[in-house]
């Protein structure tokens, strides 16, 4: 696997073709979320504590939905900085989030308690097994979408993209089967909410 790519983008590429148009209009309206997110949380939490619960909540979405967007908020200007192949920025990215939830679940785990997402995130990092499943399915389902990213910007055209097109099954499979896990979990968090524990 070659860690990056021998040619810049040309930024009029961007506009030009089909598919970098597409993973440019894909970035913009994640950043736009993630900033208008953070700015609420920073405007209820305060700047210190609402940027440590935008973090967290980001990294929720990089470790645990099979979907490389949160990764892409990262990957994507990595891409046209510095030629980085979105896969190996992507999986950079997961240490950080790795290492961000170990920081926090050990040293400051009350920032966990600030939203439900988070509270969710909490209850399955606390429940290893059988939980941890969601890690590993969202993990593949990640490593597949942020291929289909770094596709986009490789071909001009929807139609020269192979990749996409012998995958996107196997995608939806694994969404399906991520859904399924997420609706147990989160299942078992309500019950918890409610004192009612069905694992131990």
């Amino acid at each position: 696997m070659k860690l990056f790519t021998k040619e810049k983008i040309p930024a009029k590429h961007l506009l030009k073709h089909e598919t970098k148009k597409q993973a440019l209009l894909k970035f913009s309206l994640l950043l736009l979320v993630f900033l208008a997110y953070g700015g609420f949380i920073s405007w209820k939490y305060g700047m210190a504590q609402g940027f440590w619960v935008s973090i967290l909540t980001w990294s929720f979405f990089v470790l645990s939905t099979p979907v490389a967007d949160a990764g892409f908020l990262i990957s994507f200007p990595v891409r046209l900085i510095i030629q980085m192949r979105m896969l190996v920025s992507q999986i950079i990215v997961w240490f950080v989030a790795v290492f961000l939830n170990i920081y926090t679940f050990f040293l400051v785990p009350d920032i966990y308690n600030k939203t439900d997402l988070l509270k969710l995130f909490y209850h399955i990092i606390a429940k290893p097994i059988p939980f941890w499943l969601i890690f590993l399915i969202s993990a593949i389902g990640t490593i597949v979408s942020i291929q289909f990213g770094d596709e986009l910007m490789d071909t001009e055209f929807h139609k020269d993209r192979v990749f996409y097109q012998k995958h996107r099954k196997k995608n939806k499979f694994l969404i399906m089967i991520f859904l399924f896990i997420i609706a147990f979990i989160l299942y078992n968090f309500l019950l918890k909410q409610l004192g009612i524990h069905i694992l131990s």
